[in-house]
């Protein structure tokens, strides 16, 4: 198995001047990627797993503020029809990306590795037959110049039901969560099996999942990005070190159901952000 765990403690305390400053540094490279990409006809292939909450959606938006709109796409399919169900990977070559384009997949194919059967959304067969297939599917796919990145965003259970709490009760993001996503938070530790079970098989050393603490949201971004920058080739690439910052500086900002406040100090932080579901 071929897992790839990245050491975060070089974001461990957040600044949000320094973090908008990374953030704008590392977005920057990221539009310098993409034009290599449309200059040298690549194609690019970036997909995000991990429980519900535990920040995908957020973090593609995070990736994608500033790209060219007609060479990314961002994909996030439905509940499949009976006869995608019984042709998973063919329902999933409909959405991959073309020539100079970036797909940034929120869920992928891997939903047939962990909630699907977690959730008895396919039979013991069909998720044998997926498990059998998907790494020679995936090798496949790279031979043929697809350049693949399979980020696992994970978090911690308390961390889960802080955020699927905040969202039942906030007025703007209430409709994010549904009976489904309610179902699924209570089979945790068969979501932990099949998770396990998913890593050990499908890791591998051309196509290895790359697992990123996402407990806070804005560090796991960060990390993710800097991640996907530093091991794919690009013209004119520049990375520098992260910047540093201190929780003794009293400018923090967090969001509550969309109302910022501004000019805390790092335990008004902590405070406010115990109840948002935005880091």
């Amino acid at each position: 198995m071929s897992l790839i765990s990245l050491d975060q403690t070089i974001y461990k305390k957040l600044n949000p001047n320094a973090y908008a400053l990374e953030k704008r540094r590392l977005q920057i490279e990221l539009l310098k990627l993409q034009e290599d990409v449309i200059r040298n006809n690549r194609k690019l292939c970036i997909a995000f797993e991990g429980r519900d909450t535990a920040g995908k959606s957020s973090a593609i938006k995070f990736f994608s503020e500033h790209l060219i709109p007609k060479n990314f796409s961002y994909v996030h399919l439905g509940i499949p029809s009976k006869w995608e169900s019984s042709h998973w990977f063919q329902r999933w070559e409909k959405v991959l990306p073309e020539v100079n384009e970036i797909a940034f997949l929120d869920r992928s194919w891997y939903t047939r590795a962990i909630t699907e059967p977690v959730m008895n959304y396919c039979n013991e067969k069909q998720y044998r037959t997926f498990m059998n297939r998907v790494n020679d599917w995936e090798e496949n796919l790279i031979t043929n110049g697809t350049e693949l990145t399979k980020f696992y965003f994970s978090l911690s259970k308390n961390q889960q039901k802080k955020r699927i709490k905040a969202r039942k009760n906030s007025e703007l993001k209430y409709w994010k969560l549904s009976k489904n996503d309610e179902k699924v938070v209570t089979k945790w530790d068969a979501f932990t099996l099949y998770k396990e079970q998913m890593f050990e098989k499908t890791s591998t050393q051309i196509s290895p999942w790359v697992v990123i603490n996402s407990n806070n949201k804005m560090i796991a971004r960060l990390t993710a990005l800097r991640f996907l920058l530093n091991k794919t080739k690009y013209e004119n690439k520049k990375l520098l070190k992260p910047v540093s910052w201190s929780k003794d500086i009293a400018n923090y900002s967090a969001s509550l159901d969309g109302v910022m406040f501004h000019n805390l100090n790092y335990e008004q932080y902590i405070s406010i952000t115990k109840y948002s579901d935005d880091v």
